[in-house]
């Protein structure tokens, strides 16, 4: 979810932050220009398609998709925008009970404005659901837009992305990410150091929601944001420590190296938390290419075998040995 809409801040003191800086325009969702250029096209000649919106959690869909219907439709939002989580929604009684009711109702409606029905985490649909989708989105397509939010869009039936323009996102960029957190902890009076916000964006990984949950746990429980204390809350391998990690494997120090990796075992961290912020750091490391490539490689290979269920501390050490060996391969002419 992009967030915004910092003149709201101050006003509802109980709501999460995530929904307190939720923006309700358009021009305040934060990252995807291209994305949010399409949109305030769509909002300024009001001719909106029926849409799927597809990109990685917390980036802004569904903040999207609602400030484009508030932009629309301004005060008749509520009578003429159903909104359903289709995960929870997401059988084909479903389709057949609520959304044809909707579609069918009468709104009375500036001329070019459409009811709009809104189905968050369309792609866990099932299949009978989306077919009976698409019969509903071909009826009622003079009355009604659909607008369909999703992690893949190739979950979607094809009969029904044929039907709609797709609007893509992106992970939000760390200057995005860190530029909202900025305006929110000036609004809110948080006590931070740039450390901690930077330990804040590290474990959002893109995922403004993940961002602003993330520094509200960080203040609520320590009043105080730091890089220790925002680790603490997240419960992520520190990256300092898994850096040490990677210098030590570039330096063909693997006892070292072993060292720290049963360290953050015996803490208590999976395989699978150790592995994915080994390769975030891996990616932004200050190594020679062929060698970042090397790593990467051996890396993603040592996740897709723990993935499988093998994450045991000795797939973690034979990772360990492949990354020193890559690096003394690379070394040979």
């Amino acid at each position: 979810m992009a967030a915004s809409g910092i003149s709201q801040g101050g006003k509802d003191y109980h709501l999460p932050w995530v929904e307190k800086y939720r923006p309700s325009k358009i021009a305040d969702i934060v990252g995807n220009q291209d994305a949010v250029t399409r949109l305030q096209v769509i909002a300024r000649d009001g001719n909106m398609p029926n849409l799927i919106f597809s990109g990685p959690p917390g980036t802004g869909k569904t903040t999207s998709i609602l400030a484009l219907a508030h932009e629309l439709l301004g005060p008749n939002y509520k009578e003429a925008v159903l909104e359903l989580n289709a995960s929870d929604d997401r059988g084909i009684d479903v389709v057949r009970n609520k959304i044809k009711m909707f579609a069918q109702k009468k709104v009375t409606l500036p001329p070019g404005r459409h009811k709009i029905i809104l189905l968050d985490e369309a792609d866990s649909m099932t299949s009978g659901a989306q077919q009976a989708l698409r019969r509903t989105m071909e009826i009622y397509s003079n009355s009604t837009r659909f607008a369909l939010a999703c992690n893949i869009s190739s979950k979607i039936i094809e009969p029904i992305q044929s039907r709609c323009a797709i609007v893509r996102f992106g992970r939000l960029s760390e200057q995005d990410i860190l530029n909202r957190l900025l305006d929110v902890v000036e609004a809110e009076k948080v006590a931070y150091i740039p450390e901690g916000l930077e330990a804040v964006v590290f474990t959002a990984d893109g995922d403004m929601r993940q961002a602003l949950n993330n520094l509200q746990a960080t203040f609520s429980g320590f009043q105080f944001v730091n890089q220790e204390n925002v680790f603490k809350v997240c419960d992520q391998p520190h990256p300092l420590l898994i850096s040490s990690m990677i210098r030590h494997t570039l330096e063909g120090n693997i006892d070292e190296a072993y060292r720290g990796m049963k360290h953050l075992f015996d803490m208590g961290y999976s395989a699978s938390d150790i592995i994915t912020t080994l390769f975030r750091l891996v990616k932004n490391y200050d190594m020679a290419e062929y060698l970042k490539l090397e790593f990467i490689r051996e890396v993603g290979f040592a996740h897709m075998r723990i993935a499988d269920g093998v994450g045991s501390l000795l797939q973690l050490a034979g990772l360990l040995a492949k990354l020193c060996k890559a690096r003394t391969r690379a070394k040979a002419p």
